[in-house]
């Protein structure tokens, strides 16, 4: 078994893991020859399925293994991970690689940056001789080496354990009905300031009931979009009613060969009725505010996101990244999260 590359763009990989990590400690990492994918299954919250092409974060990309696909899965701890990337920011080249520690295998993590050696400059050598021109100090020998640039290297070691092809085989993405609408969200950045407020506005005119933690008494948006373009936020408590609504936004359009392997057309489709029905007609999911602050971190790493919402059942986020290289929507990542009941 073996896994080696360098790492393409350390701030956007960086980014991903701060993002997944709001969500969960331990990811479900697969490596093989197509794509890279982290999976988060947290016991209560959203789950997130990521697929990225190998290109959008790693170069000189090497990976052998006795499964199909040399494939290789991993159980992955995410902060220490993050915060190795971290450090590497900065660096001008790092690369990871599987390898074992003491018998435990981890992924090493190299970062190599070019720092300027430090040294006795002119600069220092005048301003000694300014505070004390006769001293025995005025004259001092120059390192010759002063100023030139010198290499750091710093490896850091992630535990991780190997699974077993047999051990994830049963693990697949939540079964979620057709949409009754979808909708190209507006900037996360926006979004997120936005429903952030709501929640902690809710908190804090809400009674202690919130605050005691209850699963029931939780801070819930409401979230709902129409066939028409128009997206609103909004939350009710006993003491506030307030609403978001942004509208001139799209709908994308369905493949209908995605939905109807035959071809069939798209006149039954749940959004096809719902935008006969008009632009009073929504479909609406209620979530867990704080949850739904962590899922909109993923706009540190921009891109496209369409929300596809079944009505009173769950709301999934489909986040494309584009390809380092060409541009196409090779990554995605993939977020499901469960609606409660009205």
């Amino acid at each position: 078994m073996r896994f080696k590359t360098s790492i393409r763009n350390i701030q956007t990989f960086s980014k991903l893991t701060a993002s997944l990590s709001s969500l969960g400690k331990v990811a479900w990492v697969r490596l093989d020859d197509l794509n890279v994918r982290f999976t988060i299954i947290p016991e209560t919250g959203t789950q997130v399925w990521a697929s990225l092409s190998i290109d959008s974060i790693f170069e000189d990309y090497t990976i052998q293994s006795n499964a199909e696909n040399n494939a290789i899965n991993l159980e992955l701890p995410l902060p220490p991970l993050h915060r190795a990337l971290k450090s590497a920011i900065n660096a001008s080249s790092a690369s990871i690689r599987l390898t074992k520690r003491d018998g435990v295998p981890v992924l090493s993590l190299t970062i190599i940056t070019n720092t300027i050696s430090s040294g006795n400059t002119a600069n220092g050598f005048l301003n000694g001789a300014s505070q004390d021109p006769f001293g025995d100090n005025a004259f001092r020998e120059q390192d010759l080496n002063a100023g030139r640039e010198r290499e750091a290297v710093v490896t850091q070691d992630i535990p991780v354990r190997v699974l077993t092809a047999d051990s994830v085989e049963g693990i697949h993405e939540p079964r979620v009905r057709e949409p009754d609408a979808h909708i190209i969200l507006p900037s996360l950045i926006q979004l997120k300031a936005i429903s952030d407020r709501f929640t902690k506005l809710a908190s804090a005119t809400s009674t202690g009931a919130i605050r005691s933690g209850g699963a029931n008494n939780i801070p819930k948006l409401e979230l709902s979009a129409n066939m028409h373009g128009s997206l609103r936020l909004s939350i009710s408590t006993d003491a506030l009613n307030i609403s978001s609504v942004w509208t001139g936004l799209t709908n994308p359009l369905l493949d209908p060969n995605q939905v109807n392997p035959d071809g069939e057309g798209l006149e039954d489709h749940p959004s096809t009725l719902l935008r006969e029905r008009g632009p009073d007609a929504w479909s609406t999911v209620r979530i867990d505010g704080r949850d739904w602050g962590k899922v909109l971190s993923v706009g540190r790493l921009g891109g496209r996101v369409i929300a596809c919402f079944a009505d009173d059942h769950a709301l999934i986020l489909y986040v494309y990244l584009a390809n380092y290289e060409d541009g196409t929507d090779e990554s995605v990542l993939t977020y499901y999260i469960s609606s409660f009941s009205a």
